[in-house]
């Protein structure tokens, strides 16, 4: 049975671009780089956000974009600095879904290799708590 998230990993053209938008937008530490050498299937580093590992590998970008998309929380306080360093790398940001009122607000972007990232204000109990009062209604 599993006990929880081990690391998530995400195949980038571009290793250093990616690693700016970990560490910029997600304030992320890296924590590993291969350099030149190749322990997995290509060069990789790792980082951390919080305490959630993630591992980037050299490779070809996704052929489209999804929803498919991982989410990191952040702080309401947070929020508009996330908006403006996304903007300040380029990044292209998308509208938010819509959503009910008191579920938390989400900043959507993708990266340069078409994977979507999204950081969101709520949490899981809110989103509960928030549909139980819609259906209760």
């Amino acid at each position: 049975m599993a006990s929880g998230l081990s690391h998530i990993t995400f195949i980038v053209s571009d290793l250093e671009r990616m690693s700016l938008m970990l560490t910029s937008v997600l304030e992320a530490k890296e924590v590993y780089s291969s350099g030149d050498d190749t322990f997995s299937l290509s060069q990789e580093k790792f980082f951390l956000v919080g305490d959630v590992w993630i591992a980037i590998m050299k490779g070809e970008p996704l052929a489209e974009r999804t929803y498919n998309h991982v989410a990191f929380q952040i702080s309401e306080d947070d929020y508009n600095a996330c908006v403006h360093r996304i903007e300040a790398l380029g990044l292209d940001m998308r509208p938010p879904r819509p959503r009910v009122e008191g579920e938390g607000r989400s900043i959507y972007f993708h990266d340069h290799d078409n994977h979507l990232f999204e950081l969101h204000t709520g949490t899981l109990d809110q989103r509960l708590q928030r549909y139980a009062r819609a259906k209760a209604g």
